[in-house]
């Protein structure tokens, strides 16, 4: 009797799962008694808005449909068609500077343990993203290039199956019925503008169509992007729809307006004229009463427009600053002066003095967003114009490993430049002089990975090469996970693809510059190679690359070659306070790797696509030790795979006033010869 009671439950079930499949749902705006399941930060706005994030930094918003949907008739059927439409708008707080997009999102569950903000936009994190487990499909809409998951561009709509590496990626933009051929247009995601989406998926021919259009448009016939694939092995017989986006160091808002979905049959048309507005950008018109009655009561109260503008001036004289016209173009990029003062409340909280500044710590009152300003004297007759371009050209630099230049501000004899913070300081902290916290072998190999990822973004990932110049452990910063990012670019240069840099004037820190740079003054991505070379050795021994002991100058390059020297003694060299749990061939292959970054020959130095293939075990660490040997004559690079060419050595110099060849104190220390 009870197995056949459990039988007939069994048969009802499936029958509401069966009759579920026809079943769409509508949402022309959010209100209270009409509402997504939230998770994270998202929200509903008194105006009906589904916000997915806010003003919170790092942080993911998740918004479901509540009930699940049975997307087959069974669990070996094929999978049936469905379709969703949704409005959406992004805001960036800087026009020019953007977050992370949002994403379309089909799941097992309605919740992402584990899932990660930023480039992750709260869906994957590093372990599990691209697993066929996941059972995830999704549609991106993505504002910022991420070049691990071989973004197209920054402003990209892309189909991505169980992970964030997109089956198919396109420009965002459609292709209008207007009669010129469905010409395509571009469309910026990050315009602050609504926007239309259409996701369908055609069952029978195995199809997923996304297309594209601006807000009230009518739908283009022709998709922005197609993928012909079978969806039945990653989307299950019941699943859950809805949104997911996140928040990077840059803050950006996205919305959801309005939302349909259907299955087996097109997804009901949205009532724009019910849908709720965005927020306005910018502030609002001043009205014509104001602009008429100000003067009338100005004249009305001289006196106090006497106080007034004495207040003003004396105001406006502490807080002058240097306007010229052709820094209007640059917009955002450009801080007031007044701004940043108030922000670090008077410069007080001082969190460094390097040789080029003193950087200090703020919070800027609109957006809450913690900053690092530093401030650099500047001759205005040193081609100033020239440098602020680069620094503009510098602040569009996107990658993990890098902190985000935000802008600059110009004021008299100073050049103010404004970084994100990063809450753990620089890692020389964390090395040298009897630390209070040191790190350990784990994060000591994260950093260096990180910091190689971004140098090689710097030489071969972006539109320009830029040259750092200036790499050292002092600047490295740690964020709030000790993750390494390169920072201060005051030195840095930039020049196009294919050709050779033309600055002369040597400029760097001791112990860090090529021989190479010293005589001809050029600085290349050989010279930073060769400074992070030095870096690389600093981050394992724990020392410096030029240190003072017993009265004598020791030269860290010398000192590691001489471990290795010794037998192959080379682990000898490692920082002492790595007690238990490194890995000793990790260690091992960094340390070689220094040495051969150290060379003093360009041409026989790596380049940073390779130390980071070497770094991530993309080529054998047998090959590394292979390419290293003993002579007489020093220390010798082989000729590997992997390498171009390690045939260059370095002999010791016979002839200081003709020698064409460096040991390695000299090619150390001839920065400051």
């Amino acid at each position: 009797m009870i197995s056949k009671l459990v039988l007939a439950l069994l048969v009802l079930l499936r029958a509401a799962l069966l009759s579920c499949q026809g079943t769409g749902f509508a949402f022309n705006g959010f209100s209270s008694s009409n509402l997504p399941d939230l998770d994270g930060i998202a929200e509903v706005t008194p105006d009906g808005l589904l916000r997915l994030t806010n003003g919170t930094r790092q942080k993911a918003g998740h918004a479901f449909y509540p009930s699940p949907i049975a997307f087959k008739n069974s669990s070996d059927a094929p999978l049936n068609s469905f379709s969703t439409a949704f409005v959406f708008g992004i805001i960036p707080e800087y026009p020019t500077l953007s977050g992370h997009g949002i994403v379309f999102v089909v799941a097992p569950q309605k919740g992402f343990p584990g899932a990660r903000p930023s480039q992750y936009l709260g869906l994957f994190n590093e372990t599990n993203n691209g697993n066929s487990t996941n059972h995830v499909f999704a549609v991106e809409l993505d504002t910022i290039q991420s070049t691990e998951f071989q973004d197209i561009n920054d402003n990209h709509v892309g189909i991505d199956l169980n992970g964030l590496d997109s089956a198919i990626a396109v420009p965002a933009g459609y292709y209008p019925d207007d009669g010129a051929g469905n010409k395509f247009q571009n469309l910026s995601l990050i315009s602050g503008r609504a926007m239309q989406v259409w996701v369908d998926y055609d069952g029978a021919k195995k199809q997923v169509d996304v297309t594209l259009a601006p807000f009230k448009a009518e739908r283009p016939s022709k998709p922005l992007v197609s993928l012909t694939r079978d969806l039945s092995s990653i989307i299950n017989d019941v699943m859950y729809v809805g949104f997911s986006s996140s928040t990077g160091s840059v803050l950006t808002s996205h919305y959801i307006l309005g939302w349909s979905f259907q299955m087996n049959g097109p997804a009901q048309s949205l009532a724009m004229s019910k849908l709720p507005s965005l927020p306005r950008i910018g502030k609002k018109p001043v009205s014509r009463l104001l602009t008429i009655g100000v003067p009338v009561l100005c004249i009305s109260f001289a006196a106090v427009l006497v106080t007034g503008l004495v207040y003003y001036i004396m105001r406006k004289r502490k807080f002058a600053e240097i306007l010229e016209d052709w820094e209007r173009e640059y917009g955002p990029h450009r801080f007031k002066y007044k701004d940043l003062y108030i922000a670090t409340r008077g410069f007080r909280e001082l969190l460094g003095t390097g040789g080029f500044g003193r950087v200090y710590k703020g919070t800027l009152p609109s957006s809450k967003m913690e900053i690092a300003v530093k401030r650099v004297s500047h001759d205005s007759r040193q081609g100033i114009k020239e440098f602020v371009a680069e620094i503009i050209s510098i602040g569009r630099l996107r990658h993990r490993n890098i902190v985000t230049l935000l802008g600059y501000c110009r004021r008299k004899g100073e050049l103010l430049l404004v970084y994100d913070y990063m809450p753990n300081g620089s890692l020389d902290r964390y090395l040298f002089n009897q630390p209070k916290v040191t790190l350990n072998w784990t994060q000591r190999f994260r950093v260096i990975k990180g910091v190689a990822s971004g140098l090689f973004y710097l030489h071969e990932g972006w539109e320009q090469i830029v040259i750092h110049r200036d790499i050292k452990a002092s600047n490295v910063l740690l964020d709030a996970e000790l993750n390494g990012r390169l920072g201060d670019f005051g030195l840095a240069r930039l020049y196009d693809h294919g050709t050779d840099p033309q600055t002369t004037h040597v400029v760097g820190t001791l112990g860090y510059l090529a021989p190479e740079h010293t005589r001809t003054g050029k600085a290349t991505k050989a010279t930073d190679v060769f400074a992070f070379g030095a870096f690389l050795l600093e981050v394992v021994t724990g020392r410096r690359p030029i240190e003072t002991r017993g009265g004598e100058d020791v030269i860290l390059v010398d000192y590691v070659y001489s471990c290795w020297n010794n037998g192959g003694a080379i682990m000898e060299a490692k920082d002492p306070n790595l007690q238990e749990g490194f890995v000793a061939e990790e260690v091992e292959l960094a340390l070689k790797l220094g040495l051969m970054c150290s060379h003093s020959e360009p041409d026989a130095r790596p380049t940073m696509r390779q130390v980071v293939q070497f770094l991530e075990g993309d080529v054998p660490v047998q090959e590394l030790s292979s390419s290293l040997s003993i002579s007489s004559s020093g220390l010798r690079f082989k000729s590997k795979e992997g390498f171009d060419e390690f045939a260059m050595s370095f002999p010791s110099s016979t002839d200081k006033g003709f020698s064409t060849t460096y040991s390695v104190a000299d090619s150390l220390l001839s920065g400051g010869r």
